[in-house]
């Protein structure tokens, strides 16, 4: 149902992140600098796709995100293709064409960057705490120091220390933009004291109310704005992952959306249906596979209480 390929990726990853033979160079976060650290905010969301032009084209069609193209400096006069992503001119994350990495393995899919106050000591937390390090912290000078890493349940992502600071935090998503990050994971209670020496994260429980009775929904905030959530992976036998959510309008623009998904080459994972927590959300994928949520969220941010 939800492809994911974590080994196969975190082997990618580390190559390109990792490879002390050149010198990697890829672009910042921001447009300007905002010189201002928010640990524990996912702060970019990069797809890798093997269906590059297709891709663009559906995200584009669903979303009216924009594309720039530049080339990445790998050293030694190398460049590989890397597209920025814009939705409303804002920039929001990047896309990788996995044709032109060295692997011959399907490894498409949205990856998380997470913002840290100080990846060394986060890093050694990682390899302290039952986590695994794919990657050690590298210089990819514009963007910084990152490194991919999977936490001891074995979700995935990329940790970052940007170079000119992160995205500042917004009155709420933009439509069409990145509205919300939750960790499906195997153990709630585990996964929240991992993070926590991550990034200095404060705990809120809330009650919700579902079909099937109540349940907890877990929310880590810092700077007082709530970041991401944890909930118990809610596909069975999956590997725990990080699960990206996109803002839209309204609950006629979300099912609209999702009739369109495979005249646009892409596939329905989970037909429109109202979440607990509110709003109404559809999980697609896109022509290469990469599985993506799309969601409403017309009054208030997920981390209202």
């Amino acid at each position: 149902m939800y492809r994911y390929k974590m080994p196969l990726l975190a082997a990618l990853l580390a190559t390109l992140v990792a490879c002390s033979s050149v010198s990697i160079n890829m672009p910042a976060i921001t447009d300007a600098p905002t010189d201002t650290r928010l640990a524990g905010k996912v702060v970019w969301h990069e797809l890798i796709t093997d269906t590059p032009k297709e891709s663009r084209r559906f995200y584009a069609e669903l979303f009216g995100w924009e594309f720039q193209d530049m080339g990445l400096n790998l050293g030694f006069s190398r460049t590989v293709n890397y597209t920025l992503i814009r939705n409303q001119g804002r920039l929001i994350g990047g896309l990788i064409d996995q044709n032109l990495l060295d692997t011959e393995a399907d490894i498409s899919q949205w990856v998380v960057l997470l913002s840290v106050a100080d990846i060394d000591a986060a890093v050694d937390f990682v390899e302290t705490s039952g986590g695994t390090v794919f990657s050690p912290p590298r210089d990819m000078a514009e963007r910084g120091r990152m490194a991919v890493v999977a936490d001891p349940q074995g979700a995935l992502l990329s940790l970052l220390e940007a170079r000119g600071g992160d995205p500042l935090d917004t009155a709420e998503p933009d439509i069409g933009g990145f509205l919300w990050n939750e960790l499906w994971t195997s153990d709630v209670d585990a996964a929240t004291e991992f993070y926590q020496g991550i990034a200095d994260y404060t705990v809120v429980d809330r009650t919700v109310t579902a079909e099937e009775g109540q349940h907890n929904y877990r929310l880590l905030k810092s700077d007082d704005v709530g970041r991401v959530g944890i909930l118990p992976n809610p596909i069975e036998g999956l590997t725990p992952l990080w699960a990206t959510y996109i803002r839209v309008a309204d609950d006629v623009t979300l099912d609209a959306m999702v009739d369109r998904v495979e005249a646009l080459g892409g596939s329905v994972l989970l037909a429109p249906q109202d979440r607990a927590v509110g709003g109404r959300v559809a999980l697609i994928a896109d022509p290469s596979g990469a599985g993506i949520a799309i969601q409403t969220w017309p009054e208030f941010g997920p981390d209202e209480e």
